[in-house]
């Protein structure tokens, strides 16, 4: 089973700006959702945390480590999606006939960035390596599209549904298999921990 966790708000994130592969450390709020989201793991039995290389997952990360009780291993199947000459723009000066080849087809790429295709090819790949029914729980903390991905691929689904999923920062969502091999989807953008009571 995978607990996906998306990391914490960047400036970025905060300023509605396409984050891509800019390398961006958590904000001061961020800092505060990484150890909001690593409490929900204190007392879980956790055989592995895995994370994107990119800053502000591997800080995400290292607080749900901590509370765990090991280290976090990178794996680049879990980077961002490649926006390419998109990165750091405002959503907002996306050239709507782009966006919405984009939303249209999977294989579209931002120019010099990735498609959605290569972004679940190698999530997948990394789900079918963690989520085998008989394995111990994984923590692997990633980003929206990437985790998205993984949504379609326990759903069986094309990445065009993934246009269709909202996923906050710093939210939970876990995917697993079956022994049969099938995969499903247990939770989504669970972000109970960000409004404690």
């Amino acid at each position: 089973m995978i607990h996906f966790v998306r990391h914490g708000q960047t400036a970025h994130n905060r300023d509605g700006r396409l984050q891509g592969r800019v390398d961006l450390a958590l904000s001061e709020l961020g800092v505060q959702q990484a150890d909001l989201v690593a409490s929900r793991f204190a007392g879980a039995t956790i055989a592995s945390v895995v994370s994107s290389p990119l800053r502000r997952a591997r800080d995400t990360a290292a607080a749900i480590a901590a509370v765990v009780g090991c280290e976090a291993d990178i794996d680049d199947r879990l980077l961002e999606l490649d926006y390419g000459e998109w990165d750091g723009r405002p959503l907002a000066e996306i050239p709507g006939e782009r966006w919405a080849a984009w939303i249209a087809d999977p294989s579209f790429a931002p120019p010099g960035g990735e498609s959605l295709v290569s972004v679940t090819a190698r999530v997948e790949s990394f789900c079918r390596d963690h989520a085998e029914a008989d394995r111990a729980q994984t923590i692997a903390v990633s980003h929206v599209s990437p985790i998205k991905a993984a949504v379609a691929w326990a759903l069986g689904v094309d990445e065009r549904a993934t246009f269709r999923m909202h996923l906050g920062l710093a939210s939970i969502t876990t995917v697993g298999s079956r022994p049969n091999g099938d995969a499903y989807l247990l939770s989504f953008n669970d972000s109970a921990h960000l409004d404690p009571r």
